[in-house]
Order: structure tokens, then sequence, then C-alpha cells
């Protein structure tokens, strides 16, 4: 009998244990891929490993920022659903049809988290997406071609999707004003925390092992 009420209690406290790690999902672009660790596996990637240090020189996932936040502060990865070069608005480069990678489709496929980090916005901005107008409710199709109707019904899914779940909105400080702005309001709208990553160091626009580390050490700070 002592020994299965010893078997018992080390259970619940394993159980007890776990259960007080929050699980992390990533929704993000580039800035959060690398090659193998991210889903679908058919997600384009910027961050490879073993690549040419040309283009960076971030080569090994534990030196991107998302995998030093879950590993220096004691969080499990849920899910990382991120895609280079993907856009909040349906409209991508050359003013291409990006529905198939744009955050709002994939908001649906980050698992169980207990929080969310969501890291985009690049690309519309360097993409020139159409900005749009403020619009928070009856957002149609067509109006997500446009950033701001695309960030608000972004934000408005996540809420739906994933109730009680702790919800945070990044974006970097390299954007255009107006989409860091717009972004702002959007959030405030809704409610959702929003961190502006700054003075990151960056190679050919993406962050660097330092740029990688500083960011880490930014979101660490604001979700606590």
């Amino acid at each position: 009998m002592k020994h299965y009420l010893l078997l018992a209690a080390a259970l619940l406290l394993t159980t007890f244990t776990s259960g007080a790690r929050e699980r992390i999902s990533i929704l993000g672009d580039s800035y959060s891929t690398f090659k193998g660790f991210h889903e679908p596996s058919t997600n384009a990637t910027w961050y490879f490993a073993d690549q040419d240090t040309i283009q960076t020189d971030v080569s090994r996932v534990d030196q991107t920022w998302w995998h030093r936040l879950i590993k220096e502060n004691g969080y499990l990865l849920e899910r990382n659903n991120s895609f280079s070069g993907s856009t909040i608005s349906t409209t991508g480069y050359l003013g291409e049809d990006f529905t198939d990678r744009s955050f709002n489709t994939r908001i649906f496929d980050l698992g169980s988290p207990d929080i969310i980090l969501i890291f985009g916005s690049t690309n519309d901005s360097w993409a020139n997406s159409p900005i749009g107008e403020f619009k928070y409710s009856g957002i149609t199709k067509d109006d997500i071609a446009s950033y701001r109707p695309a960030l608000a019904k972004l934000l408005e899914n996540a809420i739906a999707r994933y109730p009680n779940v702790k919800i945070y909105f990044m974006i970097w400080d390299g954007n255009k004003p107006e989409i860091i702005s717009s972004a702002e309001t959007i959030c405030k709208h809704y409610g959702i925390p929003m961190l502006v990553v700054k003075n990151i160091a960056t190679k050919n626009g993406h962050p660097t092992i330092d740029g990688m580390a500083e960011i880490s050490r930014q979101v660490a700070a604001f979700i606590k």
C-alpha cells in the first residue's frame, strides 16, 4: 500500500509540475522560421542549419528568438506556425494573392496553447500592401486584402478561437510608421497587449544571432 501511495503522489506531483509550465504557440513570418521546426513543414523558411553566412549568421535552432525564449524561461513549445514572406493581409508582393499563407488563414492551426505570440506585419510593410481603413465589424474577404481590416479580423479570430489564452502581438520597429501606429490602434481596440521590438541587429533585413537574443529578452520581459 505504501508503494502505491508513493507512486500516486509522484504522479500527482508530475502532473502538477507539468501543468505549471505554460505552452506557447507562435504565429509568424520569416523572423520565426527554422527549417524542420515549424508546422506545417511545407511552409517557406528563411533560417536553416549550415546555411551560407552571407544570408545570416543564424544556423542553429537554439539561436532563434522563440527557442531561446522557451528554453530560458521554462515554457513549452505547443506549435510554431511561421511562414517566410507571409502577410497579415491577403495582398503580398507584386500584388499577388497571399491568402494561402496569410496570418488570417493560419491562425486556426496553433494547437492548444496557453500563450500565443503573433509576430508579423513586416511583409505587409515591405510589400506595400494596401493599408485600408479601420473596420471592426462586417469585415469581408475583400476587406482583408488591406492591412487594417485584416489585422482586426486576425485578432477577432484569435480571441474567438482561443478563449482564456493569453494573446500578444509583436511588431518590429523597422516597419513603416503607418503600419506600427495602425497596429497600436487595432490592438488597443481588442485589448491585446502589443510589443514594438526595438533596436535589434539585422542582416539582409532579418535578425542576426544578437538580434534574436535581443528579441527574446524583450519578449520575456514583456509577457512577464
